[in-house]
């Protein structure tokens, strides 16, 4: 369950992705550096080691959201979508980012979405596994969501995707502001289908904010909910892009 927005530039980009999941889950650490292949990146983690969003020293950004739409279950023990990025942060292109997809135990790996972007080429690419097929689909370079959800994925996407559209009207559209402002949202109403999710078992539990301009790569994370945040501290490299 997450939501991802992505702010295109024309020299860099801004990407925040909210992380809605059980409450009972353990908490997630802080981003830190990694060192992943070649690359060196930014990430937060979970205990275990995998990771749901990254950054890597060439301005590479991939986040992976769950895709529940999919009913299909790996049999047996199931190899964490987490170890995904892990893996592609390790490169700094589509094609060499597929290589790697085609190169892991895809069939030990529930259903997921993965959004990559590339900077360098103004590229926005998603690859989507459905536990038979990876499939690769190129997006426009513009702002643009992405959305999950566990809890009727359906209507959580017509319900975010119509508060973003919404948004993508007001005059601060594009800011990091704004992003942040979409990303604590409670509209249309507190509950399981706005942005800054809130239920009895599950909610947002964190936010994860990266900005790519001009070779600096700055990543803002935090632990909690981002109704309740009231700031951000940064974490900054430059990237050898």
């Amino acid at each position: 369950m997450c939501t991802v927005t992505l702010i295109a530039r024309r020299h860099g980009y801004a990407l925040g992705m909210n992380r809605d999941e059980q409450l009972t889950r353990p908490v997630a650490c802080p981003p830190s550096r990694r060192q992943c292949g070649p690359r060196t990146a930014i990430l937060p983690s979970e205990p275990g080691g995998g990771t749901w969003i990254g950054v890597n020293d060439t301005g590479v950004t991939f986040a992976l959201i769950n895709w529940y739409s999919v009913t299909r279950r790996v049999a047996g023990k199931a190899l964490s979508r987490g170890e995904v990025p892990l893996a592609v942060l390790a490169t700094d292109s589509p094609t060499q980012a597929e290589e790697t997809l085609e190169s892991l135990a895809l069939r030990r790996v529930n259903p997921f979405r993965l959004i990559g972007v590339f900077p360098a080429r103004s590229a926005v690419v998603e690859w989507r596994w459905d536990l038979r097929t990876l499939t690769r689909h190129e997006h426009p370079w513009r702002t643009a969501t992405w959305i999950s959800s566990g809890h009727d994925e359906s209507r959580a996407q017509r319900t975010r995707g119509g508060v973003f559209r919404a948004a993508l009207r007001q005059r601060s559209a594009g800011t990091v502001d704004w992003l942040r402002r979409l990303h604590r949202s409670h509209r249309p109403e507190t509950g399981p289908y706005c942005h800054c999710m809130h239920r009895a078992d599950a909610a947002t539990v964190s936010y994860t904010e990266v900005q790519f301009r001009r070779a600096a790569i700055t990543v803002r994370y935090t632990p909690d909910a981002p109704c309740s945040c009231s700031s951000l501290s940064p974490l900054r490299f430059r990237s050898r892009a």
